[in-house]
């Protein structure tokens, strides 16, 4: 009997929902769910969350604590839906701010408590900026797990697993994108796609090197570029690309085994190893930085439609 690209794929790989659209979760049964700055404006404009909203608005002592709560209010949903994680993300305002971010996670974390929902069912996003993954690196030692998101370069991964984060989000089709821009006519299909590359040189790395931290493949153009990392610990999808694989048949190979490690780790990168591998690397540069301003200008639009009902 033929299946499913999807049921095959979720036999091998974790599949997670890209989304905060519930019925998309109810429907696609994902093991965890992310959300962005983006995926939750997306959300809090659906129609049937328009009253809620304006209740949160003016319940809320400034736009941060809103901005939060609605956050924690569409998580604490999700939650309910999936068995495994659930992504919140810290603002993208504070990419920059180690301590800022890590005060931040901890009121995330409050909030999701005050509404029964664990810390181990919650994985607190934020940036894979130097700042950020510092201060993952404090959270992680606390018991707060941590995604480190907008990951374009491998001195990112590197440092993401020097300070033994719980779980990154390599972008693919962000990576693919940039080198579409910067070569119009070259051929990036399937194994030639440099996303998909990033993530397998990542993957093989964190294997070979015993490295305990989740690799979960991001922001994907097209589901040839899923199939290309069928095995990466985890992949989120988008409800599009997960209807695509739910409607699509054939036999979905497995690209990427765990290997046990054969090498014991690197030298830990230093703030200006990082700095400098970052700075030759024009591609994850420019998109870390673009990803930055914009998820934060998805956040402004969420704090302006709270604030005009704060108003109202």
């Amino acid at each position: 009997m033929a299946t499913s690209l999807l049921t095959q794929l979720k036999e091998m790989t974790s599949v997670v929902a890209d989304t905060g659209d519930l019925d998309a979760i109810r429907r696609f049964a994902p093991q965890d769910a992310t959300t962005n700055p983006s995926l939750i404006l997306q959300a809090a404009q659906q129609e049937q969350r328009r009253a809620r909203l304006a209740v949160i608005a003016k319940e809320s002592t400034d736009i941060d604590d809103a901005v939060d709560r609605v956050a924690v209010e569409i998580g604490s949903e999700i939650s309910e839906l999936v068995p495994g994680y659930v992504s919140t993300e810290v603002s993208a305002r504070l990419s920059f701010d180690r301590d800022a971010t890590i005060a931040r996670a901890h009121s995330l974390i409050e909030r999701y408590a005050q509404k029964g929902v664990g810390a181990d069912r919650i994985l607190i996003k934020m940036a894979s900026t130097w700042e950020g993954i510092q201060a993952a690196q404090q959270l992680e030692r606390e018991g707060i797990r941590t995604n480190l998101t907008l990951l374009f370069g491998f001195a990112q991964a590197q440092a993401c697993a020097d300070a033994g984060v719980t779980l990154i989000s390599p972008f693919v089709g962000r990576i693919l994108d940039w080198h579409k821009a910067h070569q119009p006519d070259a051929d990036f299909s399937g194994q030639n796609d440099p996303g998909v590359q990033s993530v397998k040189q990542i993957y093989n790395y964190f294997k070979g090197h015993g490295y305990a931290t989740i690799v979960m493949g991001a922001s994907f153009r097209n589901i040839d570029e899923i199939v290309s990392l069928a095995g990466c610990d985890r992949l989120t999808i988008s409800p599009a690309l997960l209807n695509e694989l739910d409607e699509q048949q054939g036999e979905l190979i497995r690209q990427l085994t765990p290997m046990g490690a054969s090498s014991s780790a690197d030298e830990a990168l230093t703030q200006s190893e990082f700095r400098w591998a970052m700075n030759e690397d024009e591609m994850a540069s420019d998109k870390l930085a673009e990803g930055i301003r914009k998820f934060m200008a998805d956040q402004r639009k969420l704090e302006t439609l709270l604030g005009d009902l704060r108003k109202a």
